[in-house]
């Protein structure tokens, strides 16, 4: 009955909240994300948000980090101009220069949440190197401000447990590549905010993403619809019925 209220009162907002915010190029110009950790998936967010015209710093303690995400996110650009305006060269160039140009990179973790309007971590999955980056996060930024868990596995009620205003807290899961993959799970926590839940669904509608909203729940939606996939796998390799070649190719081609 319980897990049953919960996926009620998910759906309840999804309809209520739907209407509320709306995408508009000028908000996106006036709105700051920061985004902590300068790994892979960090880097792939950063570069999707500057791309459609959010302000974003990247945040990293270690300047090697900083340093492989900014050159990463400069290939990763020129690739998607060559793409998009291969046609248009001179727009290819526009379009790299003022994506770059909406990035910032700073190691000033302390204070980079400062004035943003979305935080989000994205770093190792671990509760407690979250805790400690969540506690330095919700002490530095301003009141109305989102504050985001990027992961796939981590309970989002769990972290919320050290954010002063957990109505203003919730989870994302990208999907890697993330300038590519087009899927996001928003994870609605206990008590997270039917206006967060709405300036979410625009964020990730802003980031030309397609979102879905999920209760808190281990491996939320796509790793639980992935998980049977790969032990049938392994019962079937088990069970000599093919080969793990044949199953590959079932997966691949069926």
């Amino acid at each position: 009955r319980g897990s049953l209220n919960m996926l009620s009162r998910v759906l309840r907002k999804t309809k209520r909240t739907r209407a509320i915010r709306t995408f508009s190029s000028s908000t996106i110009a006036n709105e700051s994300i920061a985004v902590y950790g300068a790994g892979l998936m960090g880097s792939g967010i950063a570069q999707t948000a500057a791309q459609v015209g959010y302000d974003v710093t990247i945040l990293d303690v270690n300047q090697q980090y900083l340093d492989k995400s900014k050159s990463g996110i400069e290939k990763s650009v020129a690739r998607v101009s060559k793409k998009m305006f291969k046609e248009d060269p001179e727009k290819g160039e526009s379009f790299v220069a003022d994506t770059l140009k909406n990035i910032t990179f700073s190691s000033d973790i302390g204070s980079g949440a400062e004035g943003k309007d979305f935080i989000l971590e994205v770093i190792v999955e671990n509760y407690d190197a979250k805790f400690e980056l969540l506690k330095t996060i919700d002490a530095a930024r301003k009141p109305d401000s989102i504050v985001i868990s990027n992961t796939s596995s981590l309970s989002i009620n769990k972290l919320s447990t050290v954010i002063k205003n957990p109505q203003q807290f919730a989870g994302l899961h990208f999907f890697n590549p993330v300038p590519v993959m087009k899927l996001v799970e928003i994870i609605v926590g206990d008590q997270t905010s039917d206006e967060t839940i709405a300036s979410l669904q625009t964020l990730t509608s802003n980031l030309r993403k397609k979102s879905i909203l999920c209760k808190d729940t281990p491996g939320f939606v796509v790793n639980r619809l992935l998980v049977p996939y790969l032990l049938n796998a392994v019962q079937l390799l088990e069970q000599g019925v093919a080969s793990k070649e044949d199953i590959d190719i079932a997966m691949k081609l069926g």
